[in-house]
């Protein structure tokens, strides 16, 4: 069984952040939850900062709704 031995729980938390503070006009947390639930991911704002901040997994159809919403390939979030 894996076992994560960082203290972060995801390697996308940072970028996520990073994209989306670099939007302009900024976008807040609640504004991109906005955006993803009209894509149908049901995140609220406490999720996007939980994993902004490396305390929340997200799942493989996350990713993919993030990289849309950001226009980039799941492979740049990824990185």
């Amino acid at each position: 069984m894996f076992k994560n031995k960082s203290s972060s729980l995801n390697i996308c938390g940072n970028k996520i952040k990073e994209l989306r503070q670099a939007l302009i006009p900024t976008v807040s947390q609640r504004m991109l939850a906005d955006q993803l639930q009209l894509i149908g991911i049901d995140l609220d704002k406490n999720a996007i900062q939980k994993i902004e901040i490396g305390n929340r997994f997200v799942t493989d159809i996350e990713i993919v709704a993030f990289a849309k919403i950001f226009n980039i390939t799941t492979d740049e979030l990824l990185k």
